[in-house]
């Protein structure tokens, strides 16, 4: 913000003294004595000089800009993100708390449910969404009626974040490529999608249940980078997962493990992404 102020504030210096420059001329036209005539004519080449250099320092500024630019490309030209915790809010246990379940039950359906590897699994949509929520019954028979019940709108554990939207289009009007890499199942796809307004202005996303493979797993980095010709080193990942990251540096891609907007953007700042 300071910068911008400081540009319009050289913007109108500048407007301020080519008018002037322009307005010498009249001015000594009007003038009389026996240097009018010469005061008249270094008028006029100040009019012309004057914006003249005014657009050669245009131009030097714009060819700087340029380079700039090249070399901020040369170290990422590709934001990849995931999803949960990083462009949305995963807010399972508020969710959870909201059934008002007795804490030995509230734990109890949390294990079976959000904590279990078959909640994992579920992003991977190799089956339908019965045979995982059948999984987790079996894991707490007594809740059965619970857990049903917390499946079926389990989508609310859903929230974008504040930023999302604004942080993507962001980037992409900087003349970055904007990519999607997440672990998503197709239930809550379903459930949530007119929520993640912000895959509109993506270039492209690979989520675990269109192809059936799930991070940290090598094959659906390879899936993402094959499918968008992505250059690994031009490439940068933000994941909150700490397995997620290190898979992606194995292909030679950047890693961010991403806590916050904050502490994000300050490591994609580090590598030249402002």
């Amino acid at each position: 913000m300071k910068n911008n102020k400081k540009k319009q504030i050289g913007a109108w210096i500048a407007i301020i003294v080519l008018l002037l420059a322009a307005c010498m001329p009249m001015f000594f036209a009007f003038g009389k004595g026996e240097n009018a005539g010469n005061y008249f004519r270094a008028a006029i080449g100040v009019a012309i000089i004057v914006p003249v250099l005014a657009y050669a320092m245009w131009m030097v500024y714009r060819i700087l800009d340029r380079d700039k630019k090249k070399e901020r490309n040369s170290v990422v030209e590709n934001i990849i993100f995931d999803v949960g915790k990083v462009l949305v809010k995963f807010e399972w246990e508020a969710y959870l708390d909201s059934f008002g379940f007795t804490p030995e039950k509230r734990d109890k359906i949390a294990k079976a449910v959000f904590l279990s590897d078959t909640w994992n699994e579920r992003d991977r949509g190799s089956y339908e969404e019965e045979y995982y929520v059948n999984q987790m019954v079996k894991a707490a028979p007594d809740c059965e009626a619970e857990i049903r019940a917390v499946m079926k709108d389990s989508g609310k554990t859903i929230e974008k974040m504040e930023y999302a939207d604004t942080w993507v289009r962001y980037l992409k009007d900087k003349g970055y490529k904007v990519y999607i890499l997440s672990n998503y199942g197709n239930e809550t796809m379903r459930m949530t999608k007119q929520k993640l307004t912000f895959l509109k202005y993506v270039d492209g996303a690979v989520f675990s249940c269109d192809v059936k493979l799930i991070k940290p797993e090598p094959e659906i980095y390879r899936t993402l980078i094959e499918r968008y010709h992505l250059e690994p080193e031009k490439s940068v990942f933000l994941d909150d997962r700490k397995e997620n990251c290190e898979a992606a540096e194995k292909f030679g891609i950047h890693a961010i493990q991403f806590h916050s907007f904050k502490q994000g953007t300050a490591e994609l700042e580090k590598l030249g992404v402002k």
